[in-house]
């Protein structure tokens, strides 16, 4: 194993060498959309690594998996300068515009003395500078039909409060879950039955508001009961 340590620009110049025309098979008949399920993918390790490391202490695959992530970052950009979109210079120029912008009560006059108050400035700053943005879409479709199903309901649901005041209560969900279960009750499953598939998007939908009402992160208890279900067989 070579003990040559990298630079963040030797680091580009390895992924321009990789898209080169001599460069690797693979790696230059990437696109922006064939890479979208890697990016997924090191994004779900990343987590993963957050968990060993707390876990054991050990930092080591933190590190590998950052640099998995930082590499889909830097192939996008190689990908967009090729195109003539945009260079790693200018994502980095923006992030760092966006952390200036969104942080005043560190880089200008602004104030905030609270995690909480943080958050409800970066909100407001956010909605700001998306005024005008064409590509800026209502508040509930601007959040990501690619995120997970649950975290994405939780989202939705969320906006809907905030932004049109129309949020079920904690009993409403309850009687529908309730009404939703006596209609499952009636139901003779087969392969993809339609009724069968309607009650079970109501209920989950339900139980996603009853998550969001009670402040509970859906997809960690689920993730966690899968935990306790594996370790039962195992």
């Amino acid at each position: 194993m070579s003990d040559k340590k990298y630079t963040y620009e030797e680091f580009l110049d390895i992924i321009k060498m990789l898209r080169s025309e001599n460069g690797c098979p693979w790696d230059k008949v990437q696109t922006h959309e064939s890479l979208k399920p890697c990016m997924m993918e090191e994004a779900a390790e990343l987590l993963a690594s957050i968990r060993i490391y707390d876990q054991t202490g050990n930092p080591e695959n933190m590190i590998e998996e950052l640099g998995d992530v930082l590499l889909q970052v830097v192939m996008h950009a190689q990908i967009a300068s090729e195109e003539g979109l945009f260079t790693m210079e200018d994502v980095v120029n923006e992030v760092s515009q966006k952390m200036v912008r969104r942080h005043p009560h560190v880089f200008g006059t602004g104030s905030a003395d609270t995690p909480d108050e943080v958050l409800v400035n970066w909100e407001e700053i956010k909605k700001e500078e998306k005024k005008d943005k064409d590509w800026v879409e209502s508040p509930l479709r601007e959040i990501p039909r690619e995120l997970p199903a649950l975290t994405r309901a939780a989202k939705v649901l969320k906006k809907i409060d905030k932004f049109y005041e129309q949020g079920s209560t904690f009993e409403q969900d309850v009687t529908a879950l309730q009404e939703a279960v006596d209609r499952l009750k009636t139901c003779e499953p087969s392969a993809y039955d339609k009724e069968l598939s309607d009650i079970m998007a109501d209920m989950l939908l339900r139980l996603s508001d009853i998550a969001r009402i009670g402040k509970i992160s859906q997809e960690q208890v689920l993730t966690d009961k899968i935990d306790d279900l594996i370790e039962k067989y195992e």
